[in-house]
């Protein structure tokens, strides 16, 4: 159960920062916003959570999890740089490169993950290394997702009389700079052509190149360490911020413990696969993708397998 209500706090959260920017109407008032969730983390865990049912699940989390011994310290690390991250990016800056991509979705979608597994009370090097890549790949995904809905232009709105009225959102393509550059994609080519634009589909296929390249990653690494062995290659946020591990805790059944213990959170990769299987199979059209209705059965099929 507390798994459950971790994950559905957390989860929860992370919605609310990533609709502000579509709910404000001015960047001030976006700012006080999120300062206002700052300000509810930093209460909820000097144990004074604010009148809001977010708030309220996530101190049941906490309560549970420190009568159990756990530490949620930690937790209120992650979602602070959550907050941070969600702040930085709040007026849709472009990234200026991939390797900026990779590093927002490491803050936000693998930050996400770390604090599922610090409410599991697990603390492992392996698992936060996969949470990572996997992480890496939901966060490029999400921006792939997005490119149809930000960077069509919003409908007009509606004024008291009737008449239409401009809409207070700009269209913005989110999709890193050298990669635009380099496939000689022109934002203002998609805004009015959408996919016909020249070299589009070219860098859709480059950033969905590099989501996929860490799931293959973490699939890699989650085999090897099924079989006892090295993940494969050393874990670049080692040493970082709580990614400290004292030594003599990666034993092959404290992996396996933990990965028994943990792999749920690392489902969050199987969504993320299932878009890039329906973005390539639409030759790397994200305008023309649809739903999934084999999603609940990937997932199903991961549970069993053990394998994302």
């Amino acid at each position: 159960m507390l798994q459950i209500h971790a994950y559905d706090a957390l989860r929860a959260f992370n919605l609310e920062l990533v609709r502000l920017p579509e709910l404000v109407s001015n960047p001030t008032i976006g700012l006080m916003r999120m300062q206002f969730w700052r300000d509810a983390i930093n209460s909820t865990f000097a144990g004074k959570p604010p009148k809001e049912p977010i708030m309220t699940l996530l101190y049941k989390v906490i309560t549970d999890l420190t009568e159990k011994g756990g530490t949620p310290s930690s937790i209120k690390f992650w979602l602070l740089r959550l907050i941070n991250t969600r702040e930085q990016y709040m007026d849709n800056r472009p990234f200026t490169s991939l390797s900026s991509l990779e590093e927002y979705a490491e803050n936000t979608y693998s930050t996400l993950m770390y604090s599922n597994l610090a409410a599991l009370s697990i603390h492992s090097m392996h698992m936060d290394h996969l949470a990572s890549h996997i992480g890496k790949a939901c966060g490029i995904v999400a921006i792939l997702r997005g490119v149809p809905f930000l960077a069509a232009p919003s409908p007009p709105v509606k004024s008291p009389d009737g008449a239409s009225v401009g809409s207070g959102r700009n269209p913005v393509l989110l999709l890193p700079l050298d990669v635009m550059a380099e496939t000689g994609l022109k934002e203002e080519d998609v805004y009015r052509n959408g996919p016909r634009a020249d070299g589009f589909q070219d860098a859709i296929f480059k950033v969905a190149t590099r989501a996929h390249d860490h799931l293959i990653t973490a699939r890699e690494m989650l085999k090897n360490l099924n079989a006892g062995q090295s993940p494969g290659h050393e874990y670049e946020h080692q040493d970082e911020e709580q990614h400290e591990y004292p030594l003599g805790s990666h034993g092959d059944e404290d992996t396996k413990r933990d990965l028994r213990r943990g792999f749920n959170v690392l489902l969050e990769g199987v969504p993320a696969n299932d878009y890039l299987m329906r973005l390539e199979a639409k030759n790397f059209d994200p305008f023309t993708v649809t739903s999934s209705w084999k999603l609940p059965w990937r997932l199903w099929r991961a549970m069993k397998t053990k394998q994302i």
